[in-house]
């Protein structure tokens, strides 16, 4: 696509609606994007690589600006991340905008503070500093700047992994297994998937491999009775219906009756008939209680801040707050204890996160077992070694993107003794 001021005008007003992120940015840019029906997809794909590019190099972006404005953050970005060349620029900017770009095309990120250079704000350095080395803290940062890769899981109820990566492989579809998960498959780039014929006969999800292995420390077997207990719109629930073989039940309960709504095409396309979602009002509904004492297996994939995911959504990190994080906190703790009052004596219990900061995961966990001593601590990796998924993180689950390639997720895998 060649450059032109219409762009570049077109970018920053997006731009300029997304910034105050009073709302999550995918959400503001969707907006923006039904109010400017007139935009192709090559204008689409233009403006959104470049406002999720701007929220990862934010501070850098701003610290280059001497008035840092929608219009002068877009430049920073084209020029200094996206590779665009000063000569194609230069008939889109003034003199001195010419000027000030080549000074960031060149400028050294040796002279910048460790702050700039992680792209966090100085609440989530103090935050990570309780539990992190500074060195430790900008390879964090600076893995959580790439954009993440395109994960799919493939429905083993419908297909096999070869027999996907096959078909993709004949329609100029480069991907490859994912090195932990039996069903993931990474692809090269970012090609528009949900129009694909695979995806649409329900063959093939798409699941970060994090995500996917969530399933695996679940491992539900054909006939269980099982929970997903804040299903979303329900990409873990379909996972286990697969592993089921659609044998058991599966209820997917979640408090958005709209996320619980979303699921309901993907279900159709999957071809299981073991899932029931449930809208629920919260974690003491009675549409729980009803179900105490029955279920063998159990997924709490949490509410959290979000912040293995900065890949995917960089402005939580502008958007999350250490008082938002306590309100989590109390949250997260309501919805184990409820969702630990579901199982069976013998039936099993998972605690997720998509989280690195330990006062919602290992702490969480560790109240959880202080308080209920009928609950024994599993190890993730034994779990995962029984299913031949050569990954030990210790006890706990701890998935990051630099070290694994996935999102940033924490589990905790508990049973309940038997009486």
């Amino acid at each position: 696509m060649r450059l032109t001021p219409a762009h570049l005008d077109i970018a920053t007003a997006a731009l300029r609606a997304v910034l105050p992120l009073q709302h999550p940015a995918d959400s503001a840019l969707g907006v923006f994007f039904r109010q400017n029906p007139q935009l192709g997809a090559q204008e689409r794909a233009f403006i959104g690589q470049n406002i999720f590019g701007i929220l990862r190099h934010r501070l850098f972006l701003e610290s280059v600006a001497e008035i840092p404005t929608p219009r002068s953050l877009l430049l920073a970005h084209l020029a200094r991340f996206q590779g665009i060349n000063l000569r194609e620029l230069a008939p889109l900017v003034s003199e001195a905008e010419a000027k000030w770009l080549g000074y960031v095309k060149g400028l050294s990120l040796e002279t910048l503070s460790p702050g700039v250079r992680a792209e966090f704000p100085e609440w989530l350095i103090k935050k990570l500093r309780g539990f992190m080395r500074e060195d430790e803290i900008l390879d964090l940062g600076l893995s959580l700047q790439r954009p993440a890769p395109l994960d799919l899981r493939v429905n083993s109820l419908l297909a096999s992994r070869d027999e996907i990566i096959a078909a993709l492989a004949g329609d100029g579809i480069e991907a490859a297994p994912t090195p932990y998960s039996p069903l993931g498959i990474r692809l090269a780039g970012k090609p528009a998937i949900n129009r694909h014929p695979l995806f649409l006969a329900g063959k093939a999800e798409v699941q970060d491999e994090g995500s996917q292995l969530l399933g695996y420390l679940l491992s539900p077997r054909r006939r269980d009775m099982v929970v997903d207990f804040c299903a979303g719109a329900g990409g873990k629930t379909l996972m286990l219906g697969a592993l089921m073989r659609s044998h058991g039940r599966i209820y997917a309960f979640d408090t958005s009756d709209k996320r619980l709504k979303n699921l309901g095409p993907r279900l159709k396309r999957s071809g299981l008939s073991n899932l029931y979602p449930q809208h629920i009002v919260n974690e003491n509904d009675i549409k729980i209680k009803r179900l105490a004492g029955k279920i063998d297996r159990v997924l709490v994939d949490a509410p959290c801040s979000g912040m293995g995911t900065l890949r995917r959504n960089p402005d939580l990190k502008w958007r999350q707050s250490p008082q938002s994080i306590e309100e989590l906190k109390h949250k997260q703790a309501a919805i184990l204890s409820s969702a630990a009052n579901l199982l069976k004596p013998g039936g099993r219990l998972v605690y997720a996160t998509c989280s690195f900061f330990p006062e919602e995961n290992q702490n969480i966990v560790e109240h959880f077992l202080n308080d209920h001593s009928s609950f024994t601590l599993m190890n993730c990796a034994d779990i995962l070694r029984q299913q031949k998924i050569p990954l030990d993180t210790g006890i706990f689950l701890e998935l990051s993107p630099r070290l694994h390639g996935t999102d940033g997720f924490f589990a905790a895998a508990m049973e309940l003794k038997q009486s």
